[in-house]
């Protein structure tokens, strides 16, 4: 009996030895592991900092190069419009000359309608010249010419009809007792021509465009309606955005070719405080564009009128004799070449004057100026040249201004 217990006993104190063996060894390795672990953690921790530290390094640098790349494009863009403005100043100064130079010709070939034709499309091909290079100029900072005197608004719209290419398709319609006060006649005039040059190139040729003269409550609206294809919403977006513009408009924006319609209407509109819109449909099914001008830019005082002349000398018949700038705005006249149209019907003076012989301004009383339907009679060369004279007179009544470049309160 006590042989064996005593293997048994030594049995289970050797399985105790190994028990213990064992659980001494799982107890070092258990913490072991432990340490092993805290120090994975730490690492981990480490490495967890280290990546936000990269991360905000990296959100600072993108920061940082967003902040420099946009103020080298700000940089590149003012010196892009720098030279741009320089080269347009020298540009409308050679326009301007060429201008002086077709005036004296036009006055010392008067008497011949054929030489007086083609030197007003000379003329014609510089006023449209001069019309791009302004929107140049305006889109680079620049400002347009300072005009001294009042326009009505009939004469404005016929200023801007003779800056286009295709002026003859052209109809202007209906008349307000209300002038454009001086400093904004330009500006509205430009900002006319860029539509109605939208208008005529974005319509099938030989379709009318229309511009209608109407007064409203809040001032007078100039609505242009063409028979082209419309806009998609994607475009009237755009140019939503590029007319009444939030920032300054970066040239390089504009496309290739660029398009500077509607991006110099804006900036004109902002500056001189009207408002042009074109998300609306023409009742040919093309666009509406709608300039308003506010009470603000209108005034009841009127062009001074014409002096009195005596009968025109065939050499002189049809120019102006004053000096350039200078020029009253004329009568309204039909347009000619290069299809004769009907002399639009005089209108009557407004019956209400004040004190001192202005009419007063009246908001509901437009006066229309429809052409006669009747074919235009045969006519001598002496009164086609005076004619001619008279339309280049009625178009560019508009345009006599003087050039002035800086912020002045135009």
């Amino acid at each position: 009996m006590t042989f064996v217990q005593g293997p048994l006993f030594w049995a289970l104190v050797v399985v105790a030895l190994v028990a213990v063996g064992a659980v001494l060894r799982a107890r070092k390795t258990n913490i072991g592991l432990r340490r092993q672990n805290s120090q994975l953690r730490g690492e981990r921790d480490a490495l967890q900092r280290q990546r936000d530290e990269l991360h905000s390094a990296h959100t600072s640098l993108l920061h940082r190069q967003t902040a420099e790349m946009s103020e080298v494009r700000k940089d590149a863009e003012e010196e892009t419009k720098a030279v741009l403005k320089a080269a347009v100043r020298t540009l409308q100064g050679l326009a301007d000359e060429q201008q002086v130079v077709i005036e004296n010709a036009q006055k010392k070939h008067g008497d011949d309608p054929d030489m007086l034709a083609d030197l007003m499309a000379i003329d014609h091909a510089n006023s449209q010249f001069g019309r791009r290079a302004q929107g140049i100029a305006v889109l680079c900072g620049g400002w347009l010419g300072r005009r001294e005197t009042v326009a009505s608004v009939f004469d404005v719209a016929r200023s801007a009809q003779g800056r286009i290419r295709q002026f003859d398709r052209v109809r202007v319609n209906g008349q307000v007792n209300f002038s454009v006060v001086s400093k904004a006649v330009e500006p509205v005039a430009v900002v006319l021509a860029e539509l109605l040059a939208n208008a005529t190139n974005y319509s099938a040729p030989g379709t009318p465009v229309e511009i209608n003269i109407q007064a409203v409550p809040k001032g007078v609206c100039l609505i242009i309606d063409d028979a082209g294809l419309g806009m998609g919403q994607e475009e009237k977006d755009r140019a939503a955005a590029l007319l009444a513009p939030q920032a300054a408009i970066s040239v390089s924006s504009l496309g290739i070719p660029p398009q500077f319609g509607f991006a110099v209407s804006g900036v004109l509109s902002a500056r001189y405080g009207f408002k042009v819109s074109v998300d609306s449909v023409s009742p040919y099914g093309g666009v509406r564009a709608v300039v308003l001008l506010p009470d603000e830019l209108l005034t009841a005082d009127a062009p001074a009128p014409a002096p009195a002349v005596p009968a025109p000398v065939p050499h002189d018949a049809g120019v102006s004799t004053l000096p350039r700038r200078q020029e009253p705005a004329p009568a309204p006249t039909p347009l000619f070449p290069p299809h004769p149209q009907p002399a639009p019907a005089a209108h009557s003076p407004a019956p209400f004057t004040t004190a001192g012989g202005l009419p007063k301004r009246r908001r509901k009383s437009p006066v229309s100026a429809v052409p006669s339907a009747e074919p235009a009679p045969m006519r001598s060369n002496e009164e086609t040249a005076s004619r001619l004279g008279a339309f280049q007179r009625g178009t560019r009544s508009g345009r006599d201004t003087t050039t002035m470049e800086g912020p002045e309160i135009q």
